[in-house]
């Protein structure tokens, strides 16, 4: 395959006038449709999964680095705090350098620095140097996140946009159910430094590909100009965009969902209801099942309805089904079921918000969307940084997952109706 096969629908085969260093692959102006479309998609799901696989895929060796390094279960949590860190900071030092000089020269640096760094982790010989190389891992996963979102964005607009990025979220449901089992087959043939080796072997194959196939997406004659006066400017021009804030606060704070899922969930299952491991395996990944449903039929959706009419339905949905999981917890009345079906209703909900915040954001910003995806990213995976210990920091039960959830949600329906009641927006068109 080549980068041809991606080229936008109706594009001409003339030459690019704005000569690159190296082989120049042809550019993408217009999106990509038809059977393309889903090459397209898959690669850039391969790139968006780097992040999921990074963060979970060596959960299962938690056990067993703590042995080996001498550290407690919280100091190895740390090393997942340490990855998230670097995916929020990265995002944004990355996303607007892919505005100023394109998006496929810093995505294949920001992959080879993730193979690097995953090696590293590979040897490390304590947990200070892991904590410090996990970070560094995170910055090169934040290079795929922010620019696979900003590409997104340089070729598709509006309704089109939360269509792919529902796809997208195709992937991020079930790399966290997939990297958890790999990383155990992982384990039952070389050890939790074995893990770090694989994931620097799947980013070289994935940056292989996209060297090969993924044209650039940002032409010239579009990109940022201006340094780092030019990069404040869009930060200071995106900071005073009210609406553009408010859908950002709403993708990071409907994350809390599911970091608060993942942190939490272990502690309820396992050890308030009692469940093996390989019990508790089945109801998580029903959890994550539960997202990916929710984005799949948000796209059939969007066919017939806008992303501002999904979003605050299903906002407020979920925060609906939250405050039951919360009351379950707080009354300890009803028994397993009385908290499965809330959590799922909860997480089914937040799966139709996880693509419509995001792509409503983008689309005010098609100028710097690299730098609207750095901010972005940068507050959801800044949310999971602080979602995650806080659900160990109130407690190890359901109400401590439950708080975690229904306050992140009810402050972004809080966020969202505000916003919604202080612009004067036309009456939408269901």
């Amino acid at each position: 395959m080549t980068s041809r096969a991606f080229k936008a629908a109706g594009e001409d085969d003339a030459p690019s006038s704005v000569p690159e260093a190296g082989p120049a692959p042809d550019r993408m102006t217009g999106p990509v449709r038809g059977p393309a479309r889903v090459g397209l998609v898959l690669l850039l799901g391969s790139l968006v999964a780097i992040g999921p696989l990074t963060s979970d895929m060596y959960l299962p060796a938690f056990p067993a680095m703590g042995r080996e390094l001498g550290a407690s279960a919280s100091g190895i949590q740390l090393t997942l705090a340490g990855a998230l860190i670097g995916l929020a900071l990265g995002q944004l030092l990355v996303g607007p350098l892919s505005d100023a000089v394109g998006r496929r020269r810093p995505l294949l640096a920001g992959i080879g620095v993730h193979v690097l760094a995953s090696l590293a982790c590979a040897w490390a010989p304590n947990l200070a140097v892991l904590d410090v190389l996990r970070v560094i891992q995170g910055l090169g996963c934040a290079t795929s996140t922010v620019i696979t979102m900003a590409i997104v964005r340089d070729l598709y607009q509006g309704d089109e946009a939360a269509v792919v990025l529902s796809r997208l979220m195709l992937v991020l449901g079930i790399s966290p159910i997939l990297a958890p089992t790999l990383g155990g087959v992982v384990l039952t043939q070389t050890s939790w430094r074995g893990i770090f080796v694989v994931l620097a072997v799947a980013s070289v194959a994935i940056a292989a590909i996209t060297a090969a196939v993924l044209p650039e997406t940002l032409p010239a004659q579009n990109r940022r100009r201006g340094g780092a006066g030019g990069t404040l400017r869009d930060f200071r021009q995106l900071l005073h965009d009210r609406v553009f804030i408010a859908y950002i606060l709403v993708a990071g704070l409907a994350m809390c969902a599911i970091f608060g899922f993942v942190a939490g969930s272990p502690y309820v299952f396992q050890d308030r209801f009692q469940m093996s491991e390989q019990t508790f395996g089945y109801v998580f990944g029903a959890g994550s099942i539960c997202v990916v449903i929710g984005t799949q039929l948000n796209a059939l959706l969007l066919r017939t309805r806008s992303p501002q009419h999904i979003l605050r339905r299903a906002l407020t949905m979920a925060a609906g089904f939250s405050v039951l999981l919360l009351a379950a917890g707080v009354s300890g009345q009803g028994g397993l079921w009385a908290v499965l079906l809330p959590l799922w209703g909860t997480l089914t909900a937040t799966g139709f918000v996880m693509p419509n915040a995001p792509a409503l954001a983008l689309s005010r910003h098609g100028q710097f969307a690299g730098t609207a995806a750095a901010l972005l990213g940068a507050v959801q995976f800044g949310v999971g940084a602080v979602a995650a210990p806080l659900v160990g920091m109130i407690g190890t039960g359901t109400t401590a997952m439950a708080t975690v959830i229904a306050g992140g949600l009810i402050l972004a329906v809080t966020v969202l109706l505000t916003t919604e009641s202080r612009t004067a927006t036309p009456a939408e068109q269901p």
